[in-house]
C-alpha cells in the first residue's frame, strides 16, 4: 500500500515540528502502541504505525488549542502527499476539532492508543528506578482506575477500545508491552 510517507520522513517532519523530547517520546511510544493494535486485529502496521507516529504534529504550533489541534497536521501532511486514510485517523483522534464522531475501528484505536501511553508514562515515572521494564501490567490497570492519578489520560478515551473489542485489562497489558518494546527510545 502506498502511504505518501516513509518513516524516515515521518521522523524528519516530527523533528522539524516538535522541540519538546517528550512529545516526540509520546509520538513513538504512540506508532508502537499502533503497530500492536494493527499486529492483534492483522490489520496494516506500517499504515496504523505512520499514523500513531504523525498523529501530534501540529501540537506545538496549534499550543495546545484543541479547536485547532490536527487541522494544520492534516494540511501539512496533504501537502507531502499522505494517505487520505491516515489523515482521517488523525483528524478524528481529535474529533471535537471537527464536530465528528468516531465510528471506525482504526479512530477508535488512535485515539485511545496515544491517551493511554501518558498513562502508562506516568506509572513508570512512580517506580523508583522511572524503567517501563519495571512496570508490571497490574500497575498500569490499577493506576486506570484512580482518576486522579495521571488525570490528563481521559478514561473515556482509553475506554474506547471496548468499542473495538478490547477489553480494558488486555489493552493496558497490550499497550504496556509495546511502549516496553521501545523502552530505550523513550529514554525509561
Amino acid at each position: 500500500m502506498a502511504y505518501g510517507i516513509t518513516r524516515e520522513r515521518s521522523l524528519e517532519l516530527l523533528n522539524q515540528q516538535l522541540t519538546n523530547p517528550n512529545l516526540i517520546k509520546h509520538c513513538l511510544a504512540s506508532e508502537a502502541v499502533m503497530r500492536a493494535l494493527a499486529r492483534h486485529f492483522g490489520e496494516d502496521q506500517e499504515l496504523w504505525g505512520l499514523t500513531g507516529l504523525l498523529h501530534d504534529l501540529d501540537v506545538e504550533l496549534t499550543l495546545d488549542d484543541l479547536s485547532r489541534h490536527t487541522h494544520e497536521t492534516v494540511r501539512m501532511l496533504r501537502e507531502e502527499g499522505v494517505a487520505e486514510e491516515i489523515l482521517e485517523a488523525i483528524r478524528m483522534h481529535n474529533e471535537m476539532a471537527h464536530g465528528d464522531k468516531r465510528s471506525e475501528r482504526f479512530h477508535h484505536a488512535l485515539a485511545a492508543g496515544e491517551t493511554i501511553t501518558g498513562l502508562i508514562i506516568a506509572t513508570a515515572l512512580v517506580y523508583p528506578d522511572k524503567k517501563l521494564a519495571s512496570v508490571k501490567p497490574k500497575s498500569v490497570r490499577k493506576r486506570y482506575k484512580e482518576k486522579l492519578f495521571a488525570a490528563g489520560a481521559n478514561r473515556e478515551i482509553i475506554a474506547e477500545c471496548e468499542q473495538i473489542g478490547i477489553p480494558i485489562p488486555e489493552f493496558c497489558d497490550l499497550c504496556l508491552a509495546a511502549m516496553q518494546g521501545i523502552s530505550d527510545d523513550l529514554g525509561l
